[in-house]
């Protein structure tokens, strides 16, 4: 192969490297709207636009290519400080810090002004070498590809600076080093946005888990509510039939058939605690694995743990179901809890309204089994009704605002389905739930 025609190759494979890198991290910012990935493949393109004109290969004017080293400077300021989260000038703690830091600056002050090139391009050597900086100040955070990149940009700076490679490669026609160069950093930043987009991932996912536990504390204190409001009148009547009974004995009229009688109402009671016992049981055990289960199942576990509160506030709670089956596939429990957190959210929706009503329906619509939940209630105010599934958003003044979001969280993630809103203030909320039919 010719000495042109393997250049020819190093230029398309550095067009290529950078090509990948721009549509890469373009894709990523569609998906996550994040600045720092529309800031990287911003220098990409301007390096990009700087390497066509540095190659000859395009008829392309020398002031464009200074344009093009600024516009990636730019770029590149911009991506650090997103990068970096802001943190480019170190945070010096101890002496030793200070030493360190002080030593790296003057290696890349007198690496500028020793060598030519660098002294040519001043004002950009000292933006990137800011950037360089920045990276190995942030050394510290542990940060894996940042190790990477520093060792890469060591390497080839020492093989063009320090031992002035560039020469050798123009006396013997070589590869040039600047090719080199912008293929590794591509492909070297490339690797550090990845890493940095499955932190970002794992962050959320934690933060999702946070959210999680603490809708386990907030279901486990209305648990224990809900046991207690249970459990109260049944205790009072066994109270009242042991009483019956002692004053009976004490007073020897205890007979027989009233003796059976108070036994069996008592016997009825210890049942009614035991099911709902077994009822709250079953409801918040999470099911470890996802199944076909009823429509109908999921809605009555959650009527029955919350049904009693609804009575005791006056608050009519009507289930039409549907005529015939509908199976999900899925995790039951988790179903059925998210119905129990829009029938509680009804709830407290309905407070001071004179004819409390909800209105729970399941139905099937072609493919897809439905669930429609109905109040009328004080609604949802317009300003809060187009965010009210994001985290922290709640009309309650001592409301979490974790609720709706987690309970559209496994809608979606666990029954690839969706949930819907409508609402009009002092008039109620209509809630849709739509999820793909097993068959």
């Amino acid at each position: 192969m010719s000495a042109e025609a393997f250049t020819h190759l190093a230029y398309g494979a550095t067009f290529g490297i950078l090509l990948m890198s721009i549509v890469y991290t373009l894709v990523r910012y569609v998906y996550s709207k994040e600045i720092m990935y529309i800031s990287y493949c911003a220098m990409q393109v301007f390096s990009l636009g700087y390497i066509s004109v540095y190659s000859h290969l395009f008829s392309l004017s020398a002031f464009s290519q200074e344009i093009f080293l600024l516009l990636a400077t730019l770029s590149a300021v911009i991506f650090a400080i997103t990068f970096h989260e802001g943190n480019l000038i170190p945070k010096i703690t101890n002496f030793k810090e200070l030493v360190i830091n002080t030593l790296l600056l003057n290696v890349v002050i007198l690496t500028a002004f020793y060598h030519y090139i660098l002294f040519e391009y001043l004002p950009y050597t000292v933006v990137y070498a800011i950037l360089f900086l920045s990276i190995v100040f942030n050394l510290r955070s542990g940060f894996k590809p940042t190790i990477v990149y520093v060792i890469g940009w060591s390497l080839l700076c020492i093989l063009l600076f320090v031992f002035q490679l560039k020469q050798v490669y123009v006396e013997h026609g070589y590869i040039d080093i600047v090719l080199a160069a912008f293929a590794v950093e591509a492909v070297l930043f490339t690797i550090s946005i990845s890493y940095k987009y499955n932190l970002f991932k794992n962050q959320a996912l934690d933060h999702q888990n946070m959210l999680f536990q603490q809708s386990k504390m907030a279901k486990s204190g209305e648990m224990i509510a809900n046991i207690t409001h249970q459990f109260r009148q049944p205790l009072n009547n066994l109270s009242y039939l042991l009483m019956n009974l002692k004053s009976r004995y004490e007073n020897r009229t205890l007979d027989d058939a009233y003796f059976d009688k108070k036994i069996a109402s008592a016997q009825e009671q210890l049942q009614f605690l035991s099911k709902t016992i077994d009822d709250f049981k079953e409801f918040y055990t999470p099911d470890k694995v996802k199944e076909p289960f009823s429509l109908t199942e999921a809605i009555r576990n959650s009527v029955a743990v919350i049904a009693p509160d609804l009575k005791s506030k006056g608050i009519v709670l009507e289930v039409v179901a549907c005529d015939e089956e509908v199976i999900v596939f899925g995790k039951k429990n988790e179903l059925s809890q998210v119905l129990l957190a829009l029938i509680s959210n009804a709830s407290d929706a309905l407070r001071g309204v004179s004819e409390p009503k909800i209105i729970l329906r399941s139905n099937r619509n072609g493919s897809e089994a439905m669930i429609r939940l109905e109040d009328n209630g004080s609604g949802i105010p317009s300003d809060v009704l187009g965010k009210i599934f994001e985290p922290y958003v709640t009309t309650k003044s001592q409301g979490s605002g974790i609720g709706l979001y987690l309970c559209k969280m496994i809608i979606e993630k666990s029954f690839g389905g969706k949930i819907e809103v409508e609402s009009k203030v002092r008039e109620g909320s209509v809630f849709t739930l739509s999820m793909a039919l097993y068959h």
